[in-house]
Order: structure tokens, then sequence, then C-alpha cells
């Protein structure tokens, strides 16, 4: 029996924007061989499987290479697909069960808003080769348990990276977080993220890069609210809410596909 499947623009108001998600509600659970193909196949950083149950809905992550433990664009593309599709009344929250704990998600008028747990980083050494990986000296390094994080010194520095992703991809974590203090007024910081060893070279908007981003951010610039710019060709917003252990990222969605997988 076909089942359908969604290409949704997260992180973005418009079509061909933000971070393309596939979104895939199983009437049943299935083995993760048969999804990690079905996310090979689709080609995108990420595809999401969600499966109802009780209270809400199981929800796994696959890159086109390994499943991931946290995800916010696909996170925030099946929300959007559950209130489009029915799944869920307008207003009622979404509640997806994941390898992180519980994540919620809410409408916030043309916005969603989800909420998950603060992932901070600590000072580290810099990996060996680092640097040359980037092409860009760090001013500040830090790693917590999937990614390292980097600040340089400027966001031109940040725009004009050209890292070497053979290099990059030798860095034992899920990828690297780079970012700096945004020269836009309409922005706090701004941010890429690189993630070869996970099967994608540059992500095109990273929600779960930001529950490291937003504590590290608060810390420097002394606030709790924030306005953010994912820097890759697509670009993306975000807007942020840091509250004690958990951030509440804001994000919008556009679906641009909608097809069926035949089995």
């Amino acid at each position: 029996m076909p089942l359908p499947i969604v290409q949704v623009d997260a992180f973005t108001s418009k079509p061909f924007g933000g971070n393309p998600a596939a979104v895939c509600v199983l009437p049943s659970a299935r083995d993760a061989v048969w999804m990690q193909n079905v996310a090979l196949e689709m080609n995108l950083s990420e595809t999401a499987f969600l499966v109802r149950q009780e209270d809400g809905f199981n929800l796994r992550w696959f890159t086109p290479a390994v499943e991931v433990d946290l995800c916010g664009h696909a996170t925030l593309a099946s929300a959007h697909v559950l209130w489009e599709g029915g799944y869920l009344k307008p207003g009622e929250q979404a509640r997806f069960h994941t390898r992180s704990g519980l994540l919620t998600a809410d409408q916030r008028g043309s916005w969603i808003e989800m909420d998950f747990p603060v992932k901070e980083e600590q000072t580290a050494e810099p990996p060996p080769r680092l640097a040359e990986a980037l092409c860009a000296e760090p001013k500040y390094v830090g790693r917590n348990k999937f990614d390292y994080l980097v600040e340089l010194e400027s966001e031109a520095v940040l725009r004009t990276l050209k890292p070497n992703f053979a290099l990059l991809a030798d860095i034992p974590v899920r990828g690297v977080i780079v970012t700096a203090r945004s020269a836009n007024g309409g922005f706090d910081f701004v941010s890429r993220f690189f993630a070869p060893a996970s099967g994608v070279n540059e992500d095109p908007v990273t929600g779960s890069a930001h529950v490291c981003l937003a504590p590290f951010w608060a810390a420097r610039l002394g606030k709790t609210e924030f306005m953010a710019y994912q820097a890759s060709a697509r670009g993306g917003v975000l807007r942020i809410r840091l509250n004690g252990d958990r951030v509440m990222l804001g994000g919008q969605a556009v679906t641009v596909l909608r097809g069926e997988l035949m089995e």
C-alpha cells in the first residue's frame, strides 16, 4: 500500500529556502534498515518518520547515512505536516517522543515554536587540523555531546568559509557549528553547520545547533531572546528564547512536494 511522504522547507516562509526535510507518517513502526533506505533515496539532510502513539507521536530522524539523536528542522517540518494534514487539530500541541526525550511544538500564528533541551558546550581543545579543515582561525572552541562549536572573528569570515570537507569528516563528532556576531542589525548572531561525517557537507538550517548556540550567545550578549540567521546558500531565520534548561526554537515552514512511497 503506498505511503504518503511530504517534503517541507523548514525555517523559511517561502519555497526553496530554509532546510528541506521529508516527512513520512507511518501506520505502524518500521525497521531501521527500511527507514535508512528511504532516507538515502530521498537524499535530503533529514527524513523524519512518525508513528502515532497514545500521547503524541514517536519520531525518528535519518540523514542519508545515519540515524541522529536530535534534529530541529525535521521536527519543525513534522509538526507542520501534522497540522496541515489533519493529524492534529488547529492549535493542538504536537508531542514527539524521541531519542532526546519529549519534544513539543505549538502554533504561534504563522510560526511554529518548539521546546528543546539545552545542549550546552564547554571550552575544549581544538581537534587536530581544525583550523586547516575550516580554512579559518578559531576565536573560541567548545564542545557538547553532539558537536564542536567554533566562534569566528566576524560574520564576513564566516560567510566566506570554504571548508575542506574531507578533513572535517575525520573529526569524530556529528558536526561542527561555526558562529559569529551578526553585522546585520536585524539579527543577533549568524552560524553555519558542517556535518560531512554524518553525510551532510553543509546543513542549510540546523535547529539542533541552536540549542547549543542559545546559551553560548546568552552568556556573551547578556540576553535570552534572539533572532538568528543561518548563512548557508539557502539561508534560514530562527526566533529563539532561552528558558532555563530549555530552548524555544521558532520557525516557519512551507510544503513544496507531496508524493507516495511505493512498497
